[in-house]
């Protein structure tokens, strides 16, 4: 995989359900790799952004749900439209539940990846860039369907490694991290939700980064603040560190 700062994306976002749209915003955002520059919860809203925004100030990459568009046709047919309104752009596809005949339009329509959620969740960014990096890219939970399609596209996937797994992280560790570096609260308000003292919640958080740098050689950029650096270990998948 290539280095972090190799990637520069401007990244758009349809997904129908708010919070979920929400979520992957903030997820986007915490890396540096990728910065949100439209999102959407409206299908027609966004073809007429991409269609009314100038080349130069277009997207490079276009997450969107794939559920709700109205079927595979309809899927194939957005994806051709996508492709006379921005030259080049990268469509990563999100589902809920395994469809085949959703894979096999997105696979049609020329998408790079087809991702369910419940699969990808925290690792979005890294499963864009694995994909550009890949070839067409789908999560573990559509293999079956992947080896029954008839798109040679489909069945030569490949299939997205999991999460990264910190063996010496406890549960309540990871749960400080997850809502300190994740989601971005406090540490007297993690402190609250865990119903601990905030200096046991600081104590979490410093064994978390401990052990998060312990499974990582990767070399990060000096201005990358230790915050920023634990989403990125945090959230990583689990590829040797000299592909990243």
């Amino acid at each position: 995989m290539a280095k972090l700062t190799t990637y520069n994306l401007k990244v758009a976002l349809y997904d129908s359900d708010f919070y979920a749209l929400q979520a992957l915003n903030s997820y986007l955002a915490w890396d540096r790799r990728t910065r949100v520059i439209y999102s959407t919860i409206y299908l027609q809203a966004l073809l007429d952004t991409l269609q009314r925004l100038p080349q130069p100030e277009k997207p490079d990459v276009l997450v969107m749900d794939a559920d709700h568009v109205g079927g595979p046709q309809a899927l194939l047919s957005l994806m051709h439209r996508l492709r006379r309104l921005v030259d080049k752009l990268t469509v990563i596809c999100l589902g809920q539940t395994p469809q085949a005949d959703l894979l096999d339009a997105a696979a049609e329509g020329g998408a790079r990846a087809f991702l369910l959620k419940q699969d990808v969740q925290l690792q979005i960014t890294w499963a864009i860039v694995y994909a550009l990096e890949n070839g067409f890219t789908i999560t573990q939970n559509l293999l079956r369907q992947a080896q029954e399609s008839f798109q040679s596209k489909v069945r030569h996937a490949v299939v997205l490694p999991p999460q990264r797994q910190y063996p010496e992280m406890t549960e309540r560790v990871r749960q400080a991290i997850k809502l300190c570096v994740i989601e971005g609260m406090p540490a007297h308000l993690a402190a609250d939700e865990m119903g601990i003292s905030l200096h046991t919640v600081r104590g979490y958080i410093k064994e978390g980064y401990r052990i998060l740098e312990a499974y990582d050689e990767t070399q990060y950029p000096n201005e990358m603040t230790p915050q920023e650096r634990a989403f990125m270990r945090f959230t990583a998948l689990a590829i040797p560190s000299e592909q990243v």
